[in-house]
């Protein structure tokens, strides 16, 4: 099979880059399931912290391949939905590096990391009801929870797109930069996670998975569950004494 995801390391960091250009990094099922194979290896590789999805030509994706949709269907990854992403809980934080277009699932796709760095002309859009469907893998549901109200029904309503500048506007990107350098941007960014202690961000990472939505002594109850005797881990000891002796912690991982 053709490899239509290509990864790199960088300083702990996965790189994982959709290679079909032709299609504008359109998703079939060799793209879902070798996107959803390379966020499986971030999970369980030890030596890596932090994921960077990145698109090559000059686009992020295009979203579902509506010409392999008649006998593919929606390529989801079994419960972990669309890429292996959208409908998963990564313990490790992944950075959206976003250059041209982020249509359809490939917005969702942006959508589902936890960090989104863009190019000044990328452009962010829903369009599914130009073709008679919803963006059911994410869109509909995490759109409105990160613009205001009525912006996110425009885009989701009309499918007409988002911009750079009005994606950084309403905070749904943390960085916009020179066209070209989304990936290096997105690398920093990632790099600077990737020197924090694992078990804290995983454990950050499930605490906005498992108490979205909720507040007061329900959130924090959910919370307290998660952190556990995170205070008592090896990490936790060594962050306190790299701090008392002035150097960096060297993590372990418990």
């Amino acid at each position: 099979m053709k490899e239509l995801i290509s990864t790199t390391v960088e300083d702990r960091v996965l790189v994982m880059t959709i290679d079909r250009v032709e299609a504008r990094n359109a998703v079939n099922r060799a793209v879902s399931y070798q996107l959803a194979d390379a966020l499986e290896r971030l999970e369980i590789d030890d030596m890596l912290a932090v994921g960077v999805i990145t698109g090559a030509g000059g686009n992020f994706s295009a979203g579902m391949d509506l010409k392999a949709f008649p006998t593919e269907g929606i390529p989801l990854v079994g419960d972990r939905g669309f890429c292996g992403l959208t409908r998963a809980q990564l313990c490790k934080p992944v950075v959206a590096a976003v250059e041209g277009w982020a249509l359809g699932g490939g917005f969702e796709i942006a959508l589902a990391c936890d960090l989104i760095v863009c190019g000044e002309s990328a452009r962010f859009g829903l369009p599914e009801v130009t073709r008679g469907l919803i963006p059911a893998e994410g869109g509909a549901l995490r759109l409105p929870q990160r613009l205001p109200y009525h912006v996110a029904m425009e885009t989701l309503l009309t499918g007409a797109p988002l911009t750079a500048a009005a994606a950084d506007r309403f905070g749904l990107v943390n960085r916009v930069v020179a066209d070209g350098e989304s990936l290096s941007a997105a690398l920093e960014l990632a790099q600077r996670i990737a020197r924090n202690a694992p078990l804290a961000l995983a454990a950050l990472k499930q605490i906005q998975q498992d108490c979205g939505g909720t507040d007061g002594p329900v959130a924090f109850a959910k919370q307290d569950a998660i952190v556990g005797t995170l205070p008592a881990t090896k990490d936790a000891e060594e962050g306190a004494r790299a701090f008392a002796e002035k150097r960096p912690p060297v993590w372990r991982g418990r």
